[in-house]
This record gives structure tokens, C-alpha cells and sequence, in this order.
């Protein structure tokens, strides 16, 4: 049994955080009936989600210091980034409007903002400056209108969700096509990869758990699917890549 002060002060917390609801609290640490599965389940996904919400602030700032590092863009696919940034902005509008918990969709939201930092990164270092203005103006644009409630009908950000597996699998191809095409994975950033894959993969059971929704369910197996063939490519290609990338600095530097 928890002090009462630790208790209420846990509680809070957990509750705040919607890692639990109120029963489940009373049950799981209270009554410290520890075998309900329902609660477990729930505190487990829900840990899990506050987690991959978390890990999705810094997740792609690796991939967006590789690129100011080095100055260079070598290897990454703008469409393929494109289609990632349309697809993450869609899932994070879907999920708001249907009102699942923040934890079961937080990572759109962050994932968005520095997936698009990407995308104007590529086009900025690929010599794009008036398109790289006119990109940020549409992009922001497009995220006003869908964050205004009532705005886009419901029906609209379905359609925006269940495309979400198709543009999520092309998008990642054509970053797969470009790897396999150049024979290494250029800038591609190894531990951004990584930490897609195992979120990806996370979000099945998320998903299955505090939502329910087939689309979304169907979109992280797709969306693991493909990731899982980058992670594998990066790996595979380790020693070519750490290859060009040196022999790219020592033309920078010569």
C-alpha cells in the first residue's frame, strides 16, 4: 500500500500525463490488483506512446545536422521526403480530429516540423532559394487550414489518413531506389532510421491499442515495412558509404 500523499501525488501525475485513467489507477496501485490485463495493456501502450512522442522531438535532428555539417543533400530524395511530410501532416490532422489521446499521435505533430525543416534543407543546399520560399508559404498554409477546427471536414482528413500508406511506402521506395541506384545511402542519417524503425514498429501495438482505427493500424505496419528496408540498407551499405563521405570531404577540403 502507497502512502496516501505518494499516492495522490503518483496519481496526478499518471493521470495528467493519461498514462491511466482513474480506475485503473485504484486498481493497479491501490487495490494492487497487478494481473488486470485491460490496465496493463493500457499502461503499457500508453507508456510506450509517451515514449515514441518524447524520442520523436529529437528523432530526425540527426538527419537535419548531418546536412548542416557537411553543407551537402548527396542521397536524399526531396519527392521521397515530400511525400514523408504529407503523409506524417495528415496522420497528426486525422488523429486530432478524432480526438485520440496525444500520446497516439504526438510524434506527427514534432515529426512534421522537422520533416519539413528537411525538405527546405535539401532545397535550400540544392540552389532552390525562391522555391524554398515558396514552399515554406504553402506548406504553412496548408497546416493553418488543417488545424482550424470544422474547417476541413472530417470526411477530407480520412481520405488524408488512408492515403498516408500509400505515401508513406512510395516515399520511402524512392529514398530505397536512390540507395540501391547510388550503390551507398549519402547523408542519410543511420540513427534517424534506426529510431523511425523501432517507433514505427511500437506504434503497431499503440495503435491497435488506444485507437482501433484499421487505417491507422494498417498505415505503421506499412510505414515498419519500409523502414525496415532502409535499416537494412543502411547497414548494408555501411562501408561504401563511410567510403564516399570521406572521399566527399576530401574534396571540400583540397
Amino acid at each position: 500500500m502507497l502512502p496516501p500523499v505518494v499516492a495522490e501525488n503518483l496519481r496526478w501525475l499518471m493521470t495528467s500525463l493519461q498514462l491511466i485513467n482513474e480506475e485503473c489507477f485504484q486498481t493497479l496501485f491501490i487495490k494492487g490488483s497487478v494481473t488486470d490485463a485491460p490496465c496493463l495493456k493500457m499502461l503499457l501502450s500508453r507508456g510506450l506512446g509517451t515514449a515514441i512522442v518524447a524520442g520523436s522531438t529529437m528523432v530526425k535532428l540527426p538527419q537535419v545536422m548531418k546536412i548542416v555539417a557537411n553543407g551537402d543533400v548527396a542521397g536524399l530524395s526531396f519527392l521521397g521526403v515530400l511525400l514523408e511530410l504529407l503523409a506524417v501532416t495528415a496522420n497528426g490532422a486525422y488523429s486530432f480530429s478524432q480526438g485520440f489521446p496525444f500520446a497516439a499521435y504526438g510524434e506527427s505533430v514534432f515529426m512534421s516540423l522537422q520533416t519539413s525543416l528537411i525538405a527546405l534543407l535539401i532545397l535550400w543546399y540544392g540552389g532552390n532559394t525562391l522555391f524554398t520560399l515558396f514552399f515554406s508559404c504553402v506548406y504553412g498554409a496548408l497546416v493553418l487550414a488543417l488545424t482550424q477546427p470544422g474547417l476541413v471536414p472530417d470526411e477530407v482528413l480520412w481520405y488524408g489518413q488512408a492515403a498516408n500508406i500509400p505515401m508513406i511506402v512510395l516515399g520511402k521506395l524512392i529514398q530505397a531506389v536512390k540507395n540501391f541506384q547510388n550503390g551507398h545511402t549519402g547523408q542519410l542519417s543511420a540513427v534517424t532510421v534506426f529510431l523511425l524503425t523501432a517507433g514505427s514498429l511500437a506504434r503497431i501495438f499503440t495503435s491497435i491499442q488506444e485507437t482501433g482505427d484499421k487505417v491507422m493500424v494498417m498505415t505503421f505496419i506499412a510505414s515498419s515495412a519500409v523502414n525496415v528496408i532502409l535499416a537494412l540498407q543502411v547497414l548494408y551499405y555501411w562501408n561504401a558509404t563511410k567510403l564516399v563521405l570521406e572521399k566527399q570531404a576530401k574534396k571540400k577540403t583540397s
